[in-house]
């Protein structure tokens, strides 16, 4: 009779899995996400082609990097001290509500996207077949062009840790760089 004892031990083990989880509030993350709008925008959408878009963002992304500007892993003066100020229920919550809402194209350059999108390639195997995101690798897909040269340049040099991101970028140019962005801002 091993079946009764095969269902009450799996049983067991997925009760186990939920045991102190928490369920992310959406509504609690759009209240909570008041102080982030002057930079990253009314619905997660920047303004400012320097800040990125937040919106469709993958909620596991947001929550590990918040989580580093916290800890302080990862360096931005103003990031730092806005999560400093965040629970880790807070930083879920919030997470959970930029994952929530649309994805928008950023536009730019249709030439210079038509460039970088042979250079999308390599990028898909982490981020996606449509650059949408895959749990811990962000949405790339609609970022402002200007925030996407920037963070990969900060890759290239080491400025910037992440995993992989610094030997990707270590095999493009500047103006690979740019073509690429352009592309991921189209989409």
């Amino acid at each position: 009779m091993k079946t009764p004892y095969n269902t009450i031990v799996l049983a067991l083990t997925l009760a186990g899995l939920g045991f102190g989880a928490h369920a992310a509030d959406i509504g609690a993350g759009k209240a909570r996400s008041a102080a982030c709008l002057g930079c990253h925008g009314e619905g997660g959408v920047s303004k400012s082609p320097m800040w990125p878009n937040l919106a469709g963002q993958t909620a596991s992304y947001l929550e590990i990097q918040l989580k580093k500007f916290k800890s302080g892993e990862r360096a931005d003066a103003t990031m730092n001290a806005m999560a400093e100020e965040l629970s880790d229920a807070d930083i879920q919550n919030v997470a959970a509500y930029f994952a929530s809402l649309p994805g928008k194209s950023a536009g730019g350059d249709a030439d210079l996207a038509k460039l970088g999108k042979d250079k999308a390639a390599m990028c898909m195997g982490c981020h996606g077949d449509k650059l949408q995101g895959n749990g811990q690798f962000p949405r790339l897909a609609g970022q402002h062009p200007k925030y996407i040269v920037k963070q990969m340049l900060a890759f290239k040099s080491g400025e910037r840790k992440g995993g992989p991101m610094g030997a990707m970028a270590s095999h493009l140019s500047e103006d690979d760089i740019k073509a690429l962005a352009a592309y991921i801002g189209s989409l």
